[in-house]
């Protein structure tokens, strides 16, 4: 069981890897947010685990909901970056799949 000081420096730590996992997708650095991204959840999952039942009380609980808004902020971000980039992959990918299909369907039957 972790204690006030352990939690906070646990979200604390969450807040810095989604920074820099908002500036990995500024960049475009795909593979650097996946790490961080794999990074982060490890923490989080630190968290639900070992995170007290009982809620932070005063200066511990406003910091940890000051924590959590930038956190959220951060992810909102990061998702209005990348999900344009995924819908973009997506639509390649797609793309490609119907031409090859076309392809294998009706490019046997050419003779030319």
């Amino acid at each position: 069981m972790m204690n006030e000081q352990e939690v906070i420096y646990l979200y604390e730590n969450v807040a810095t890897i989604t920074d820099q996992m908002l500036a990995a997708a500024r960049v475009g650095d795909w593979e650097k947010l996946a790490t961080l991204e794999s990074r982060c959840a490890d923490q989080v999952n630190i968290l639900k685990t070992g995170e007290p039942p009982v809620p932070l009380t005063g200066t511990s609980r406003e910091r940890k909901v000051e924590i959590i808004k930038k956190i959220l902020a951060d992810d909102k971000e990061i998702r209005n970056i990348t999900e344009p980039w995924m819908n973009k992959l997506s639509m390649m990918i797609n793309s490609t799949g119907t031409e090859r299909k076309l392809n294998r369907a009706y490019g046997a039957n050419q003779s030319g």
